[in-house]
């Protein structure tokens, strides 16, 4: 293991606490803050409570950090009484000389086209499982409101997965601790109260329905009917409540500690009553598709909840800034601890998360493949390359509609979907059907996973889908006979969303990375021992050179007014990720980025920007040598930059918490710290004598 410390460019040896590390940056709330909601999970099943350590107050927090319960499993479509077939979205554009079809969505005008878009848009939607809360009254019996909670003291400890909720009803204290199980999809609780003894705190688990919308916040108590659940089975020490929808079915499971009795209040809302001789109750709440002979009880849903927390600090890397004398220092190094633990209670299962993890619903719950670039490469570089491994099983097991995709256009190989449901398949969207930007994801991981492996094990496993979508990235490009070079679209949206399809060609940072990922895959071949494929060296001989205009590099050859149109002049300036997601590339010149990194820098309309920007943008600069530069970028005072007291980079009313943020900060901490293929050590660290910093586990990037 690497043990790094450097401070103004002297180095020593030391070894990082990191207990002390993690655990200095405990979340403590005091007041009931919707914008805190606190999160316990395994990286597949995530439970997110407010300041009772459950549920209680799911519609008060609605507007903030939703108190969502959601799993990989949990999917539901309604029921399709019109027999949509996803071929009715297809809509085919003329490019190139020839009619190539897209899933879109569709205007008004669409009819049944509109209407089998918008159908598989939404269907599956991920769904939230329950509210699993309290019922506390107050004496006279009335019952008690988020106002009523006080004396808060609730502290979650990311060292294990604990949060302790501390408060009082009416003087009364409550204190609860509230774990999730390390591999099941189980929460588990332990109340102390005086509350228990006199029949005012109960445990209420409820049905919501889901929304069939965009979002999916857990509060949506109509449609009663639509539904059905009812208690399978019960004795003194526990209760099976199963959960019917249209398509998605489950159960509940309850082990408890002592004697209760569960009742049904409503139609969708149950009750779990404590003996009154009691003043400790523990429980556990199992989430599952089939029951199980064993519910984990309280202990042990605690132990593996530590037990596998300990393992994930004490293996990969660690970043430690104490002694640091920059005021940044401290926020960035409890932006890194919170964005770990976040990163691994909601994005470390086996399929490519959604941008608000397992909190709540956004875009219907589905997953967009451009985006694992930072929800995932994190990953390998932080030396935990086995989360990402799981999610390229998942590329496997879905690279068939890829090559339907593919095929269906008149390529070769593979072409990775953008949006997609749990299954893989393909969702409509103007946009994401356009986008390009994914296509060399899964290069770029299998190079990742093979750095840290090294041997050819990995070779194997990987290569048939290296090479299948190297044959698509090779088959995309259109040959200019006149100007005799392969051209990227038209047809394609960059990274940048701001540019028309059947406009747009040849955007600077797809160029770089097409160039990139078509050389990776040729390496690939040349460790196997096989000759260079002919096709994607004739396309890399003749890829279009970088638009460069006015000695700075265009968003995109078709977009001569990238810097003077103000539209162009928001959203993701994805023109730096040529240089700071890419490594330095043949068809780069570094002075040329300098100054579009500069003009970028001082004219983009940055409040009109995304999470994932700042870190991007870091990563330019440090690859420029510009460390002031870095972590300036990191603490721009724009709103998509901001870090909740929970460590959640918030975005809006719309996007309260945005997972690709966090990501993209451990990824560009990475890079700035453990640096890249043949940079200097620290080089995105500002080198004034205010920055001391200790690392460990760290991976260089590409």
């Amino acid at each position: 293991m690497l043990l790094v410390a450097a401070t103004n460019g002297t180095f020593a040896q030391s070894q990082i606490d990191r207990k002390a590390l993690v655990e200095r940056h405990k979340i403590v709330n005091t007041t009931a803050d919707t914008l805190a909601s606190l999160t316990v999970g395994n990286g597949k099943f995530a439970f997110t409570v407010d300041v009772t350590g459950l549920q209680t107050f799911p519609t008060t927090y609605k507007k903030g950090i939703p108190l969502g319960t959601q799993s990989e499993w949990g999917w539901n479509s309604f029921k399709d009484t019109a027999g949509y077939k996803r071929s009715e979205a297809l809509k085919a554009y003329h490019l190139n000389g020839r009619d190539v079809t897209y899933l879109v969505q569709w205007g008004s005008e669409g009819g049944r086209s509109k209407q089998a878009a918008d159908w598989f848009r939404a269907n599956p939607h991920r769904l939230q499982l329950g509210n699993l809360g309290f019922e506390l009254l107050k004496k006279d019996g009335t019952p008690v409101s988020i106002e009523d909670v006080q004396n808060i003291h609730q502290e979650l400890n990311p060292w294990t997965g604990e949060i302790r909720s501390q408060f009082s009803i009416e003087g009364i204290p409550v204190d609860v601790l509230t774990y999730v199980h390390g591999s099941e999809d189980a929460v588990a609780a332990k109340v102390q109260s005086p509350l228990i003894k006199e029949g005012r705190l109960k445990v209420r688990l409820t049905f919501p329905y889901p929304t069939g919308e965009w979002a999916d916040h857990g509060t949506n108590y109509s449609h009663e009917k639509q539904h059905t659940s009812f208690i399978e089975s019960s004795n003194a020490t526990g209760a099976w409540v199963r959960h019917q929808l249209q398509t998605a079915g489950y159960l509940v499971g309850f082990s408890w500690n002592a004697k209760a009795v569960i009742a049904k209040k409503a139609p969708h809302e149950y009750l779990i009553t404590p003996e009154k001789s009691n003043g400790v109750f523990e429980f556990t709440c199992l989430f599952t598709k089939q029951k199980t002979a064993a519910i984990p009880s309280f202990d042990v849903t605690q132990t593996s909840s530590q037990k596998e927390l300990l393992a994930f600090w004490t293996n990969g890397g660690a970043i430690d800034f104490s002694g640091s004398t920059d005021p940044r220092a401290a926020e960035l190094e409890r932006r890194i601890v919170l964005s770990q633990y976040l990163m691994k209670v909601q994005e470390a299962g086996n399929y490519p998360p959604q941008e608000t993890g397992l909190t709540y619903n956004s875009w219907y719950g589905k997953a967009h493949l451009e985006m694992p670039y930072w929800h995932l490469t994190h990953y390998p570089l932080w030396g935990r390359t086995g989360y990402l491994e799981k999610v390229m099983t998942w590329y496997a097991k879905v690279a068939p509609f890829a090559k339907a995709i593919a095929q269906r256009q008149g390529y070769e190989g593979v072409r990775w979907q953008k949006v997609v449901e749990n299954t893989g398949e393909e969702v409509p969207s103007s946009v994401g059907a356009f986008l390009i930007w994914q296509q060399p994801h899964y290069i770029y991981f299998a190079e990742l996973i093979y750095r840290n492996k090294n041997d050819k094990t990995t070779l194997n496993k990987y290569k048939d889908l290296v090479f299948a979508t190297a044959d698509f990235m090779a088959s995309f490009p259109y040959y200019d006979k006149e100007k005799g070079r392969y051209i990227l679209g038209k047809g394609l949206i960059p990274a940048q969303e701001r540019y028309k399809a059947e406009d747009t060609y040849n955007p600077t940072y797809e160029l770089v990375y097409w160039q990139w990922g078509l050389e990776a895959a040729q390496q690939w071949r040349l460790r196997l021992g096989m000759p260079r494929n002919k096709k994607w060296d004739e396309v890399l001989a003749k890829l279009s050179p970088l638009p460069v205009q006015d000695s700075v590099y265009l968003a995109a050859e078709s977009a001569p007014d990238s810097y003077t149109n103000p539209k162009y002049k928001t959203d993701h300036p994805s023109v730096l990720g040529a240089y700071g997601m890419m490594p330095k590339s043949t068809l780069l010149d570094t002075a040329t980025m300098r100054r579009t990194f500069d003009l970028v820098w001082n004219t983009w309309t940055w409040p009109d920007t995304w999470g994932w920007d700042f870190p991007m943008t870091a990563m330019t600069a440090t690859r420029l040598g510009l460390r002031d530069k870095a972590i300036d970028a990191l603490f721009m005072p724009i709103k998509t930059n901001t870090y909740l007291k929970n460590g959640h980079n918030y975005q809006d009313d719309r996007l309260t918490l945005y997972m690709p943020g966090n990501g993209g900060l451990l990824m560009a901490v990475s890079m700035m710290v453990a640096g890249y293929d043949g940079s200097p050590e620290l080089p995105g660290i500002p080198n004034n004598g205010k920055w001391k910093v200790r690392w460990e586990g760290l991976r260089k990037m590409p």
